[in-house]
């Protein structure tokens, strides 16, 4: 192999871009929530605990990678995503479809393994509703936002599933929680982007970016419909008080970014984006510690 060839061979750093890792912690971040808040989780031990981690960002970084695939040549018109593997030139798309394929197809039979049937089916629906419903939509409704908060919602029930093989109301108020919290977060993107999404084709509800003040009051409807919805782990007994009135603050404080929007998007996207990594980050630490 001459040296040209050897430097065209992509690195374990082009493979790592290609999953997107911090999308990949979010990702494990909820699903380890699921997992320690289901009911009856205290049979299962830590190996159980860290297989379906393990098998669950297998398949988020399969999908991701095969998200990348699918969309790469759109990546290319766009200066934020140009420098992806792909477009880039690190890896080719036959090697970046191998291996998604290989990634997704190694956690579901992980999580085959070390889970449960449910997981299983979990897992799949998200890998499959990220890549043939949001993907695509993304070039046709700006409802691709709505469409993305699905998959975008269904890890913790992944780790309930893992940890109980069932579900109950416990899971679903950790997906709808998950999936209204996506929408500010999603928008706030879009807006930050929104000319090079447009440029790129994408349809997004920040269009050509001239209708803030549409965008702006979407983010407050979804910000305030979550904060009554993040309150329901205590109601229904997941979490305590101290939650509850953790909840109820950071509720507040995403909604008064959202609010502050309304104003000024142009300057306060990028406060609402970080504001709700925070706001999720936070909320299910507290939710776990919390647990009765």
């Amino acid at each position: 192999m001459t040296a040209a060839e050897r430097r065209r061979l992509p690195s374990w750093k082009d493979f790592s871009e290609l999953t997107k890792p911090r999308l990949v912690s979010l990702v494990l971040m909820s699903t380890a929530a699921g997992f320690f808040l289901a009911d009856g989780n205290e049979t299962q031990g830590a190996q159980a605990f860290l297989n379906a981690l393990a098998a669950t960002g297998l398949v988020a970084a399969g999908s991701m990678a095969l998200n990348q695939w699918l969309e790469w040549e759109h990546d290319a018109k766009m200066p934020r995503t140009s420098r992806r593997p792909i477009p880039a030139g690190k890896i080719s798309p036959r090697q970046a479809l191998g291996a998604g394929l290989a990634l997704s197809a190694a956690g579901l039979i992980y999580l085959a393994w070390a889970a449960n049937v449910l997981a299983v089916f979990l897992a799949a629906a998200t890998l499959l509703s990220y890549l043939f419903l949001y993907t695509p939509l993304k070039r046709r409704t700006s409802l691709n936002t709505i469409a993305g908060a699905i998959p975008g919602a269904l890890p913790p029930m992944i780790g309930w599933a893992a940890a109980t093989g069932h579900l109950h109301y416990g899971a679903w108020v950790l997906f709808s929680i998950l999936f209204l919290w996506q929408i500010p977060h999603f928008l706030a993107i879009a807006w930050l982007y929104r000319r090079e999404y447009y440029d790129a084709g994408f349809v997004m509800l920040s269009g050509d970016g001239t209708d803030a003040p549409r965008v702006a009051r979407q983010a407050v409807i979804f910000s305030a419909m979550l904060l009554p919805v993040s309150l329901m782990p205590t109601l229904c007994g997941m979490s305590g008080i101290l939650y509850f009135f953790s909840a109820l603050i950071l509720g507040f404080a995403l909604l008064a970014v959202s609010i502050s929007g309304l104003r000024d998007l142009d300057s306060k996207a990028r406060l609402l984006l970080r504001a709700s990594i925070f706001y999720l980050s936070v909320l299910l630490l507290i939710m776990v510690v919390d647990k009765p």
